[in-house]
């Protein structure tokens, strides 16, 4: 798992990134008469904003239960995911319009000068979408995803502008257009990952279920612990990075108390440390239907 500090200094790179890159994207833009640049640039002001959103309620959402909360405040972060997916769909919204506009609008060519802008902001947010993903992907936090998908659609769209001004200063007259065309089609792109993004978000935050991977995980690890008949029901809900697992554990009839107690809690010990994601088990002891049974559900 990422450490703490790290993602600290990822998200205010990410913030100072496109800090710089908006300013850029603007400036050359109104310079070299490309306006599909210069709505990238705003683009990227709403990226900032994103930004700081989804960064602040990542970390929040990693704070210790308390007296009102506790199960801690996980879900912030499913809500920062439900954000950021919902800022994508609205910068696609946007760049739509603008480029729709334009289209409709006679201007000239935008300036060669453009075009090397355009493919080093390409190179820049790739790379940066590439460390926010391996971090949502090391979390599986939805939220840190959708930044990753942020910086991605950016470098989406400003490579279809740069294939668009291409066109256009190949094309010469009667191709002024293309980088808006490109840019309308990019936000495409933009939209349906910006729905994913929601629609992954608004599952953990309904508690819906976690992969078939970790379920299974779990049902064995339990079921490694000596004295573990067979695991029944299992309950698993993410709360941000966190997870929750309510797990109903079979042992002997005839096994007393005390010792489907000490199982219960050697099941417990057991799955919090093969996985650093779980927060909280609880175990819920069953009899198998009777001892003969109970000897041949699992060998010895």
């Amino acid at each position: 798992m990422a450490e703490p500090n790290r993602l600290i200094k990822l998200g205010i790179l990410t913030i100072g990134i496109n800090v710089a890159l908006m300013l850029i994207k603007i400036g050359v833009g109104v310079w070299g008469n490309s306006y599909a640049l210069i709505a990238d640039g705003i683009e990227s002001a709403s990226d900032i904003i994103s930004s700081l959103v989804t960064w602040a309620g990542f970390h929040l959402s990693l704070r210790p239960p308390d007296e009102n909360h506790p199960y801690g405040h996980g879900k912030i972060e499913s809500l920062a995911g439900v954000f950021s997916g919902l800022s994508l769909l609205a910068a696609a919204v946007f760049i739509a319009y603008q480029a729709i506009l334009e289209i409709h609008t006679p201007h000239h060519a935008p300036a060669w000068f453009t075009l090397p802008v355009l493919l080093a902001v390409v190179a820049v947010k790739w790379l940066l979408s590439r460390r926010v993903l391996a971090a949502g992907n090391d979390l599986e936090s939805n939220a840190l995803k959708g930044d990753a998908w942020h910086h991605l659609s950016d470098a989406i769209t400003s490579a279809a502008v740069a294939i668009g001004i291409t066109v256009a200063l190949i094309g010469g007259k009667g191709y002024e257009m293309a980088d808006d065309w490109a840019a309308l089609i990019a936000c495409l792109v933009i939209a349906v990952n910006g729905g994913n993004i929601v629609k992954h978000s608004l599952h953990d935050v309904l508690d819906g279920n976690v992969s078939k991977e970790i379920y299974n995980a779990v049902r064995s690890g339990a079921e490694s612990i000596i004295g573990v008949q067979a695991t029944e029901k299992c309950r698993i809900r993410r709360s941000g990075i966190g997870l929750f697992i309510d797990l109903h554990v079979m042992v002997d009839p005839l096994m007393t108390v005390e010792d489907s107690h000490r199982i219960g809690h050697e099941v417990k010990a057991f799955l919090m440390k093969q996985n650093t994601r779980i927060l909280d088990v609880i175990i819920h002891i069953e009899p198998t239907q009777d001892s003969a049974v109970a000897s041949a559900v699992k060998p010895s």
